[in-house]
């Protein structure tokens, strides 16, 4: 794709969702949740039910890898465990997804600002984006610390596109998952879909604006949406 295609794109803010949508980071967390589970002298669980729990945060992913009837106290000392771990092991595996650098740098050389909206602790989500070597990408990141409210509460969306100056209309959230859909719904912002990610399923509930298969689709949508319709691609 020619540079100058992008040049008057239509949406002019990327919000990216982070584990399942830019990151395959699977492996690594699947690591993480059975060592906690060894840890607090549990046995593994399979890995497919591990990436089930993942998109709501690390509190929320510690409650279900522990189960119902485990105590606060032990979710708690669990939590603090697999944060320890995972930020040793946050980047034994995890890869960008196909296409995804190349997206990222055609809408940075065609001046769309992107940030990253994640439910990930922040200071691990802008440790493995600098080290996959993308952070620059973007001009902000949240992580699921940075507000007292997690995704699907708009909170963050809203402050991106305070810090942004870019309204509503020409702002778009990129995710895998329910979850990010249902945040961009709150927001009053466009919805794309992942079918790579960690829960492309809950996209068939929550109906994103737009589907894609490969992150390098993304710029034929930010430059001319109307060309793009979710019923050609499901």
């Amino acid at each position: 794709m020619e540079l100058r295609s992008l040049m008057d794109p239509h949406y002019k803010l990327v919000i990216f969702d982070l584990d399942g949508t830019l990151i395959d980071s699977k492996l690594d967390l699947a690591h993480a949740v059975n060592a906690t589970r060894t840890h607090m002298a549990l046995g593994p669980l399979s890995h497919e039910l591990i990436y089930s729990y993942v998109g709501n945060g690390a509190p929320v992913l510690i409650r279900r890898a522990l189960g119902n009837e485990a105590s606060q106290a032990d979710v708690d000392a669990a939590l603090e465990y697999f944060l320890s771990y995972y930020r040793e092991h946050k980047l034994d595996y995890t890869v960008l997804y196909p296409g995804v650098r190349q997206s990222l740098d055609e809408l940075r050389d065609a001046g769309v600002r992107m940030a990253v909206l994640t439910n990930k602790p922040f200071r691990i989500s802008r440790e493995i984006l600098d080290g996959l070597g993308v952070g620059p990408h973007f001009f902000q990141v949240y992580g699921g610390n940075s507000f007292e409210q997690k995704k699907p509460d708009p909170v963050g969306i809203h402050a991106l596109l305070v810090e942004s100056g870019i309204s509503a209309l020409e702002a778009m959230m990129v995710g895998d998952s329910g979850v990010d859909i249902q945040t961009a719904r709150n927001a009053g912002i466009a919805a794309v879909g992942c079918s790579w990610g960690f829960q492309p399923e809950s996209l068939l509930i929550d109906t994103p604006d737009y589907l894609i298969e490969n992150m390098t689709e993304l710029a034929g949508i930010v430059r001319s949406p109307s060309t793009v319709r979710l019923d050609a691609i499901i």
